[in-house]
C-alpha cells in the first residue's frame, strides 16, 4: 500500500475516533446538565413522599455503574421528579416523548442524542410494561436507562456531579 494512502487511512481514523470522543464528552455533559435539574426536586419529593435520607442514597450512586440503586419507593421518588418535570403521562405512568425530548434539547443535546435518550427510555419501559406496579416499574425502567448510557459511555462522572450539586446548595 503507498504510503500517502496509508496515512490518509490513518489520519481519516483519527478524525473520526476525535468525533467520537467529542460526542462521547458532549453526550456525558447534556447527561450531567439533565441529572442536576432532575435532582433539583429531590427535597421536594422527599418531604412530599416522606421518603428517609437512607433510601435518597439511592439516587446519590445513579450514575455509578452496577450500584444498587435501592428499595421500590425509590421509584415513586424518581415518578414524583419526573412529573414534576412534565416527563411523565400520569394516566399510565410513562415517559411523555415530546416533553423528553426538548427536555434533553433544553439541556444541551443534538437531535440525535435527544432522540437517542427517548428510545433508550421507550425502549426500557417496553422491558418492563407487564409490571403493574408503577414504583417498581419505574425503578426497572431507570435501572436499565442507567446501563444503556453506560454502554454508550455517556454517564457523567459521579464526582462531577455531586460537586456540580454542592455547588447549587
Amino acid at each position: 500500500m503507498d504510503g500517502n494512502v496509508k496515512w490518509r487511512l490513518a489520519a481519516i481514523l483519527v478524525l473520526i475516533l476525535a468525533a467520537n470522543v467529542d460526542r462521547v464528552k458532549s453526550s456525558q455533559e447534556v447527561m450531567k446538565k439533565m441529572s442536576t435539574t432532575f435532582f433539583k426536586l429531590l427535597d421536594e419529593c422527599k418531604k412530599e413522599l416522606s421518603v428517609s435520607d437512607d433510601l435518597i442514597q439511592g439516587l446519590v450512586r445513579f450514575w455509578r455503574e452496577d450500584a444498587d440503586l435501592g428499595a421500590r419507593e425509590l421509584g415513586c421518588v424518581i415518578m414524583c421528579i419526573a412529573s414534576k418535570q412534565d416527563l411523565v403521562i400520569l394516566e399510565d405512568y410513562k415517559m411523555h416523548h415530546e416533553n423528553a425530548y426538548n427536555f434533553a434539547r433544553d439541556h444541551g443535546a443534538d437531535d440525535e442524542t435527544a432522540k437517542a435518550i427517548v428510545k433508550i427510555v421507550h425502549d426500557c419501559e417496553k422491558n418492563f410494561d407487564s409490571n403493574p406496579d408503577h414504583c417498581s416499574r419505574v425503578m426497572e425502567v431507570a435501572k436499565c436507562f442507567r446501563d444503556e448510557i453506560h454502554k454508550l459511555k455517556w454517564a457523567p462522572s459521579v464526582e462531577v456531579l455531586i460537586g456540580e450539586l454542592m455547588s447549587e446548595a
